[in-house]
Order: C-alpha cells, then sequence, then structure tokens
C-alpha cells in the first residue's frame, strides 16, 4: 500500500510541476548561480554530497545566511553529524556574523541519533519533521537543510529502512513546499559507484563536491550532475574557500567593455614611454617578459613609484621576494617605495605559490582587489602560479584574472618569467602575450665579455611604438634607456658600444686636426696668392701710370711738332706773298 500511495504522490507531484514553471533561488555564491542558470529549484531538494572536506556543509549553511542576510528568508538547519554549537563556532572564520542571527532568521536543529534509541528500534522522524513543520510555521523559512543524512542511514543498518526514512523525508518536503538541500559523505571517486545512489535518483538536483590532487596541490572542484527542468553547465569548475566562504569560479562574462580610456599614463620614465608613443592607455594590461635579471621588477617598482606620485592608489603582488626585501633592493636605483607604503597609497603583498592552487591564489588576489580598491596593479611574476597544480588550470586562471582587472578599469603590469631568450615566442605556460595590450620583452646581449640588457616592444595595440632594441641601462638614477648605436649592420651594447664610440671620437679628433692643419695651409696659400696679387696689382697700377704718362708726352709732342709745322708753313706762305726790293728795274723793255 505504502509503494501503492508513493507512486500516486509522485504522479501528482508531476502532474503539478508540469503546470507550473520552474522557479529558483539564488545561492548568493555568485559563481555557482552562473553555472546553475539562476541557482537552486524552488520547492525542491538538491542533493549535495562529496568526500570528506569538500566543502558541503560550508555550502549549505552560506546559502541559509545569504538568504537570510540579503533576501530577508528564514531558513531551518538539521544537523544530523555535528552540534550546532560546533556548526556556529566553525564558521567564525568567514565574514557571516552567523553568532548575530537570530533563530527566526536560522534556526538549528540538533538531529544527532543515540546508538542506543536507533538499536532499540524507538527511532522514527515522524515526531521531529513534526516539529521542524511547526517550526516553518513561526518563522515562515522557506530554505531546509538536512546536513549529514548518511550519518542517518549508516546507523540504520538495514536497506529497507534506509529508504524507508528517506522517502518520508522526501514525501515531507515534498508537502511542505520548501527548498531544501541534502548534503552526503560519498568516497571522492567520481568514477565508482556511489554509496546510496538511490539518493540522487530522488532529488531534482544533484551536485558534487570533490577534489583532485596533482603535483602535490590539492584543488576543490563542483560539478553538477544533474538538474531537472534546467539547464546547467556540464563541467567541473573549481572552488575556493575565501573569507566569505565558498568561492565558485567560472568563466567570466562574455560582454567585453566598449569605451576603453584614450587617457595616456607613464610606465616609469620618459624613454620608455616615447618608445610606447607617450605611455600606455589607462585600464589596459602590459606584460614585461624575460630571463632573470633582465629587470623585470625593477621597471615593474619604477611604475609602482610613478603611479604613487600622481597620488593614485596601487597594489604590488611578488611570488617571488619578502615585501621588504624588494623594498630595499628598488631603493639601490632610487626607487623609494617606503614612503608610499607609509602613506597607505602602496600596499604590498608576497606569498608563496608551492601547494597552493592557482584558484586559491586567484581568490585572494580578488579579496586583496576588493580591500585595497587600487588604480594600478602589479603582478610579479604571474608566471608563478603555474609552479603549483594543472598548467590548464593556471592559463585559464591568469586568462580570468586579466579579464577580471580590466573590466573593472584597473591597470595591470604583470611580469612573466621565460624560459627562453626568445622574444618572438613566449616560454611560460600561461600564454598571456596573447591577451596583453602591451608586451615589452627584455633580454641578454652577451658580447665582448659581458652581458647587456635589451628592451624592445614587441606589440602595443592602438600604439605606432617603436620597433628598436634599445639597452636598458640602471643607474644610481634609476633605469633608463640609451639611444640606438649601430655599426656596420649591428646593434651595439656596453664596452662594444663604449669602444665603438671611442673609436669614432678618435678618428674624428684625427679628421679635424688634419682638416685644421689643411685649413691653416690653404689660408697661406689664399694669403700669399693675395699679396703676389696685391704685387701684381701695385706693378699694373705704375706700368698704367707711366703709359699714361708716356702717352701723354707723345702727344704733346706730337701736337708741339704739328704746331711748329704750321708755324714754319704760315712763315713760308706770307715770304712768299711779299715782292722784292728793285723788281722793276731789272724788268726788260
Amino acid at each position: 500500500m505504502r509503494a501503492i500511495q508513493r507512486s500516486a504522490d509522485i504522479a501528482k507531484a508531476s502532474k503539478t510541476a508540469s503546470v507550473q514553471p520552474l522557479t529558483k533561488l539564488t545561492t548568493g555564491i555568485e559563481g555557482f548561480d552562473r553555472l546553475s542558470h539562476g541557482g537552486l529549484p524552488r520547492n525542491r531538494t538538491t542533493l549535495l554530497f562529496g568526500g570528506p572536506g569538500a566543502g558541503k556543509t560550508v555550502f549549505a549553511l552560506q546559502c541559509l545566511v545569504n538568504a537570510a542576510r540579503y533576501h530577508h528568508v528564514s531558513g531551518i538547519f538539521v544537523a544530523f553529524e555535528e552540534k550546532s554549537c560546533q556548526i556556529i563556532a566553525n564558521s567564525a572564520g568567514f565574514d557571516w556574523g552567523l553568532e548575530t542571527l537570530s533563530e527566526e532568521q536560522i534556526f538549528f536543529q540538533d538531529a544527532r541519533l543515540s546508538p542506543e534509541v536507533v538499536k532499540a528500534g524507538d527511532f522514527d522522524l515522524a515526531g521531529m519533521l513534526a516539529m521542524l513543520a511547526a517550526k516553518k510555521e513561526d518563522t515562515g523559512a522557506q530554505w531546509i537543510v538536512f546536513d549529514g543524512i548518511d550519518v542517518l542511514l549508516t546507523r540504520l543498518h538495514k536497506p529497507a529502512a534506509e529508504v524507508d526514512e528517506i522517502y518520508r523525508i522526501r514525501d515531507w518536503l515534498a508537502d511542505s513546499g520548501l527548498t531544501a538541500i541534502v548534503t552526503a559523505k560519498t568516497e571522492d571517486r567520481p568514477h565508482e559507484p556511489v554509496k546510496y545512489g538511490f539518493l540522487q535518483f530522488m532529488a531534482d538536483c544533484v551536485v558534487r563536491l570533490g577534489r583532485r590532487q596533482e603535483d602535490r596541490v590539492t584543488s576543490q572542484l563542483v560539478q553538477m550532475m544533474k538538474y531537472r527542468g534546467s539547464g546547467f553547465a556540464a563541467g567541473e569548475f573549481p572552488v575556493t574557500f575565501g573569507r566569505s566562504g565558498i568561492e565558485v569560479a567560472v568563466a567570466e562574462a562574455m560582454d567585453v567593455s566598449d569605451r576603453p580610456s584614450t587617457q595616456r599614463i607613464s610606465l616609469g620614465f620618459r624613454d620608455l614611454d616615447s618608445l610606447l608613443g607617450g605611455g600606455v592607455y589607462r585600464g589596459s594590461s602590459t606584460l614585461i617578459s624575460g630571463l632573470p635579471g633582465t629587470a623585470k621588477t625593477t621597471l615593474a617598482g619604477k611604475f609602482l613609484e610613478t603611479a604613487c606620485d600622481r597620488g593614485e592608489r596601487t597594489l604590488f603582488v611578488s611570488y617571488d621576494e619578502g615585501v621588504w626585501q624588494i623594498v630595499r633592493n628598488l631603493a639601490s636605483v632610487s626607487i623609494e617605495l617606503k614612503k608610499h607604503i607609509d602613506s597607505g597609497l602602496l600596499q604590498m603583498f608576497s606569498a608563496r605559490t608551492e601547494a597552493t592552487s592557482p584558484e586559491e591564489l586567484f581568490s585572494r588576489l580578488r579579496l586583496l582587489i576588493n580591500e585595497h580598491r587600487p588604480r594600478c596593479l602589479v603582478i610579479d611574476p604571474l608566471s608563478a602560479i603555474a609552479r603549483s597544480g594543472s598548467p590548464v588550470t593556471a592559463r585559464s586562471v591568469a586568462s580570468r584574472f586579466v579579464h577580471v582587472v580590466k573590466d573593472v578599469g584597473i591597470t595591470l603590469l604583470v611580469t612573466a618569467l621565460s624560459e627562453a631568450d626568445d622574444p618572438v615566442t613566449e616560454s611560460t605556460n600561461l600564454q598571456i602575450s596573447t591577451i596583453a595590450d602591451t608586451w615589452i620583452h627584455l633580454s641578454y646581449l652577451v658580447s665582448g665579455g659581458e652581458r647587456n640588457r635589451a628592451l624592445t616592444i614587441v606589440k602595443s595595440r592602438g600604439t605606432a611604438h617603436s620597433n628598436q632594441v634599445r639597452e636598458l641601462v640602471l643607474g644610481n638614477a634609476g633605469p633608463s634607456l640609451t639611444d640606438v648605436y649601430t655599426a656596420g649592420g649591428e646593434v651595439l651594447m656596453g664596452t662594444r658600444r663604449w669602444e665603438k664610440e671611442a673609436a669614432a671620437a678618435d678618428s674624428r679628433s684625427r679628421r679635424l686636426v688634419e682638416s685644421e692643419h689643411k685649413h691653416r695651409a690653404l689660408n697661406y696659400a689664399v694669403a700669399r696668392t693675395e699679396a703676389e696679387i696685391k704685387v701684381l696689382q701695385l706693378d699694373l697700377e705704375r706700368q698704367r701710370a707711366e703709359l699714361k704718362v708716356s702717352s701723354g708726352e707723345e702727344s704733346t709732342r706730337q701736337a708741339s711738332s704739328l704746331s711748329r709745322e704750321d708755324e714754319l708753313r704760315a712763315k713760308r706762305e706770307s715770304v712768299a706773298d711779299k715782292p722784292s726790293k728793285g723788281a722793276g728795274r731789272d724788268k726788260p723793255r
């Protein structure tokens, strides 16, 4: 008869569900609400199972706390395994303030069973369920959690009794209209049959919380196994435990901000800004890659100092060195960060990555960002998260982090350790060079018995950036870039450049001396020629004067001669015209 009645109730419930649309209640766990497309099914039962320490109790209690605090909805927590006082004490590590919530907001019911009661055959859930129904009416509760239902099942020792009590709870939940979460422990072996597998068939929604260990690093995960009447993201998603409880990492929103800033800000010093056409865009991401010792941290520190000098809140996260060691080292190149730490503009955080999952590191970063609210952020090096856990997870975390920071308008600078000195192929496993807006690569040029640092801009979106390789010099005044120096088509740096420059200077000096000597010789020749020309001119003038005098004398002589001739002629003519004395007497008769 009971089986027939259950079948009738199930048919009735199915008929009712067919005419009522599925509604959901948000859990307040943002990532989970996104992968479940809105939360857990309202007025239905969700099974939450997983191994020890997977976070089942935390997840269930966090749902009740979020409902009470943010939606003013009451809930009931039924504990089959731990005492309620222990559960409240364990939650003190979260910022829930659970101890400040009243019984009307969250009511705890201790349901731990005594072995003597079970053995005596006096066990029955009917009384407890009746009491819970009364409490629901008093508080107006909409949520209820049965935590550790497997503890109840293991003490019954009879498969038939196990099924009876589970269906008793299921029928009671269906009649009460509560949104229920039932938790159960199972072995964390996803490919083996689950004990009490019939629980999964009873529930409308099934969620698995598990663990995975890779390279000595344990990572938590959540997976939606079943959701009647709703779609969901069918995959394993990382889980971390932060200050606010469980956090579920899912892909960020598909929408991309379409209003990028056009404001330029400095990366720290004028030489580098000039290569980038005036700096980087506000809210953009910059990657500085290179081998160890190529001054990645130095450039990052210069960016921090410049941002603080502008009065902007900044955050520095290091995975290689301690905070004060970095402050001391950067002071050797005149990068002073202590004053900005003391003023509160700069917050520096240092952590180790060994035995820490990338998702946990990501969760800590988001917490630091939410607390400090920086405008500029430096991660040195971001590639450190690839040291632990799965490389695929590390790449996913790095990509999500860059997108999250850009979406809130923070100007991001990250460094990445390259395994090979090759600017063409970034040798880190994170592959963040493809999503960074600006990529600066630092390398070594070994020549002439010394090692010199070189800087080049691989890419800078939206910027007419330089394609030249420049030498990066670290001096007491800070980092600087030297001008490009080429000889025979080769870029020279360090001692070879100095030697070439000295040889060129000597050559210029010799050419200058030779030029001056030649100039003096030419001046002497010109002066001598000019003197000779002057003597010749004087002689020419003398000869011209003599010629003029001679010509005058000749003209005078000629004129005088002509004048005498004219006088003589005149005299002759006058003598001829006069008659002679005695000319008449001698004339014949």
